[in-house]
């Protein structure tokens, strides 16, 4: 029995996402929050739940980044083989947008775990010959095109997907909405339990049923992360799922905002991070918002040396985590040449990408993630003749890497900036941007570097994950107060925090300029002289990290609150507009 046709016996969990990371060669995700949705379905496999993912195809991917001389970013399609890479799944369903009828094919990756279990991954997929030119177009880009393409991905993901898993023949005990993108699978679900009302003399908009349903996971504390389309954009693509009215209650007066139509129609709703589970409460006021802080999947992100350690001094780490809480066990000596081993790697990466060689035993800082302004990657040039003062006291040179969203011009400036940096500083402190980051990037930078820094704006950092995956190796954080960090900082201890804690009340100005204080100090007076002077203690703090860090900041402990609290409870939750939840429309 395949695994599809097993799955139909039970009910599973049904994952939504815009994007998923699973391999390099499936160029379906653009950061952070496909990679999550990747190291879920990976723990979701190890675990043997039962558990199908939903996903858009993305035949043209994101973007490849292409750096030119002078800094620019020159974005190109990403051509792969759908065919080689997954199979085709005979069912097809029919979705309406613009009035006309959408044909909807899907494809199936079925990710394996070393444990037996598997977990389909569908791809929904627009571009069929029976469809419009512009209709198959839909699935080709990942965030690409204008409002009206996006709203029209997201019909494709949240109405499409559940149509899809209906005619695959799914019995689904709840909807994961993996951030606002697929919220719309709300609304179809709305229509499904109004229509199947047939007993009713007149039949009901049922909201309580479909927020047993549901399950809500927001990633995003910035206002402008939260798609909200216009009403009249709204109608002319979509229609009318539901009375109008009903709608504005349920998402917005001024427009449709996805966010609101998932709290509203959401049994459980999380953050991902204890901060960024405040700030949501504060950006919704009324609704109830767990938090439960994201993982990485320790088994993906642990490099090939540190995976030869922990299999060898810790058996059984990979399926449970938790037991790295026992490294100490692991020599000295070893953790540090595992971390050698990494660091050559990532190195010789940099020269045969760049052309610049590195030091291997110069202090190595990492920087990479989505290049947008909040995320400040060019934090640490604030005071560029500081940081030559502090190379006196110690070499140090810096890795970047990341990707601008091809319509957000301050980001594609911000690596502009950098690479000017980089060769304003070329004699004095080496520094070098990776073009075209992705999985195996990542993978390199996550073990090879030897800070791993992160200067986001607070508090618009919801969690951030890319420290959790340098903590699996070894790496020491060195981070904004903000996201999940604000719960892994042991000062001095698992890493360092830069700037003020949370609850500290200062303007922004004053706030800023302790951020730099704090950066530049600890890097000099702390950092720099621990790491050339005292390497056993620096190895302790290696140890630390991955103790104290990454045997919990991991999806498999994710995943088993989710189990726990979300997916196999309901705890009452309460909307601040009660009348949502007894609303019996015509």
């Amino acid at each position: 029995m395949d695994t599809i046709q097993k799955l139909k016996t039970e009910q599973v969990i049904a994952y939504f996402s815009m994007e998923i990371a699973l391999l390099r060669e499936i160029p379906t995700y653009s950061g952070g929050l496909g990679v999550l949705a990747g190291d879920t379905v990976r723990s979701a496999a190890d675990l043997s739940l039962p558990f199908v993912a939903v996903t858009l195809l993305s035949r043209r991917g994101y973007f490849r980044q292409e750096l030119t001389p002078d800094g620019q970013q020159v974005e190109h399609p990403v051509e792969w083989d759908v065919g080689k890479l997954l199979t085709p799944l005979p069912n097809s369903i029919q979705v309406e947008i613009e009035g006309r009828s959408v044909e909807v094919k899907a494809w199936v990756y079925h990710w394996k775990s070393v444990t037996g279990g598997v977990v389909p991954v569908i791809f929904l997929d627009t571009d069929t010959e029976n469809n419009h030119p512009e209709d198959q177009a839909i699935t080709h880009y990942l965030y690409g095109g204008d409002h009206k393409y996006r709203l029209k991905q997201e019909i494709i993901l949240g109405i499409g997907g559940v149509r899809m898993l209906r005619s695959l023949g799914f019995n689904v005990r709840k909807y994961h909405i993996n951030e606002g993108h697929a919220a719309l699978l709300s609304l179809e679900l709305l229509r499904e339990v109004r229509d199947s009302e047939k007993e009713h003399f007149e039949k009901i908009w049922d909201i309580q049923k479909v927020k047993n349903l549901c399950v809500f996971t927001t990633h995003t504390p910035v206002e402008a992360g939260h798609d909200q389309f216009p009403y009249d954009l709204v109608h002319e693509v979509l229609g009318n799922p539901v009375p109008f009215p009903l709608l504005q209650e349920l998402s917005g007066k001024d427009g449709l905002n996805m966010t609101r139509l998932a709290l509203n129609l959401s049994g459980y709703v999380n953050g991902v991070a204890k901060r960024h589970s405040e700030v949501s409460r504060n950006m919704f006021p009324g609704y109830t918002i767990y938090s439960i802080t994201n993982g990485v999947h320790s088994f993906q992100w642990t490099s090939p040396s540190f995976k030869q350690l922990f299999d060898k001094y810790i058996p059984g780490w990979a399926h449970e985590p938790e037991l790295l809480t026992r490294v100490d066990v692991i020599p000295d000596s070893e953790v540090w040449e595992a971390h050698r081993t990494e660091k050559r790697r990532l190195l010789e990466l940099v020269q045969q990408k760049t052309g610049q060689k590195m030091e291997e035993n110069v202090l190595t800082i990492g920087f990479a993630r989505r290049m947008t302004a909040y995320k400040r990657p060019h934090f640490i040039f604030c005071d560029i003749e500081r940081l030559k003062k502090i190379r006196n006291r110690g070499k140090f040179q810096i890795i970047f890497a990341g990707k601008a969203h091809p319509n957000d011009y301050e980001g594609k400036n911000l690596i502009r900036q950098i690479l000017s940096y980089a060769e304003n500083l070329r004699a004095e402190i080496p520094v070098v941007f990776l073009e075209d980051y992705d999985l195996e990037i990542a993978k390199s930078l996550t073990s090879g570097v030897d800070i791993w820094l992160n200067t986001p704006q607070k508090p618009m950092e919801a969690s951030g994950t890319s420290g959790m995956k340098a903590a699996h190796n070894g790496v020491l954080n060195f981070s904004i107060l903000d996201g999940w960090w604000i719960e892994g900082c042991i000062e001095g201890i698992t890493g360092w925090a830069i700037g003020p804690g949370v609850g500290k009340e200062i303007s922004p100005e004053a706030q800023y300029q302790q951020e730099i204080n704090d950066f530049y100090n600890k890097l000099e007076y702390i950092i720099l002289p621990t790491y050339y002077q005292q390497t056993d203690w620096w190895i302790k703090l290696m140890k630390n990290s991955i103790g104290k860090i990454a045997s919990y900041f991991n999806t498999h402990r994710m995943m088993k609150r989710y189990i726990t609290e979300a997916y196999f409870h309901q705890p009452a939750v309460f909307s601040i507009n009660n009348s949502l939840t007894s609303d019996k429309r015509g």
